[in-house]
């Protein structure tokens, strides 16, 4: 995606893509961080996020969700908590609609990239404390969200899980996202041994932050199993083989992280 400062262009944009993958028989469906707003400028963000209850695209995605019969993980979502805070948070809705898993972001981006060009997500940002596992038919899936990437502890814990597929939807900065997106998606595939879905916002946004894009599904021996090699709005499509996390398992048991 190339999510904006308008909450209702996102939701529409978004809601074109899902229906897209939807068509073309995709069962279990994820977009990227921030989906309906990315702005960096803090006051604007405050006065447009909203409480679950009242929030336009959590009603929206779980009707669309309904609509299309499909597991659908909205990547993020900038959501008010009720102490005042905003979470980044991903929310996967069943194909009745209903909300059955959310988690908020551990991992808050802190760098700075150039002298002119830094980040401190803490400022805007409360971040999530528990990991969270989930279930999509017969895959069982751990969620992360982008800078969440960096910390691999938090990955070994979701292949102690023994999920089969981890969620890391993402808005990279270009330059990181060139230097260090690909490397890291790999990473945690190999090491984890699950499949790793990295859905990513792309291109020059309204707000002047430009991201890297390149959505990837990354396989459990570290294979790009599908991707793109642009910034333009789209999707990739790709079959989730249980099989496959067993075999890389089985191959390097490293993901256990038996003591030496």
């Amino acid at each position: 995606m190339r999510s904006g400062i308008d909450v209702t262009d996102n939701i529409v944009a978004a809601s074109a893509l899902i229906r897209a993958a939807a068509a073309e028989g995709a069962q279990f469906i994820c977009t990227p961080e921030v989906t309906h707003l990315l702005q960096k400028d803090a006051e604007d963000m405050h006065r447009k996020v909203c409480t679950p209850e009242t929030d336009v695209g959590i009603a929206a995605f779980s009707a669309l969700a309904a609509d299309l019969s499909v597991h659908l993980l909205i990547g993020s979502l900038a959501i008010l908590r009720p102490d005042g805070k905003i979470a980044n948070r991903s929310l996967l809705f069943a194909p009745d609609g209903t909300l059955t898993t959310q988690y908020d972001k551990i991992h808050l981006f802190e760098a700075a990239i150039s002298k002119t060009e830094s980040y401190r997500e803490a400022d805007t940002y409360a971040p999530g404390t528990q990991t969270v596992t989930t279930q999509v038919e017969d895959i069982k899936i751990g969620l992360s969200i982008c800078y969440d990437l960096r910390f691999p502890a938090l990955y070994g814990e979701y292949a102690r899980a023994e999920v089969d597929a981890i969620t890391a939807p993402a808005a990279f900065t270009v330059a990181t996202g060139k230097a260090h997106w690909e490397t890291l998606l790999r990473a945690r595939a190999i090491e984890t041994g699950a499949y790793v879905i990295a859905p990513a916002q792309g291109g020059h946004h309204e707000d002047g932050r430009r991201t890297w894009g390149r959505t990837m599904i990354i396989g459990p021996w570290g294979e790009i199993v599908s991707a793109v090699d642009h910034d333009n709005p789209g999707y990739v499509l790709a079959d989730i083989d249980r099989a496959n996390v067993q075999k890389a398992r089985a191959r390097v048991p490293a993901w256990r992280g038996d003591a030496l």
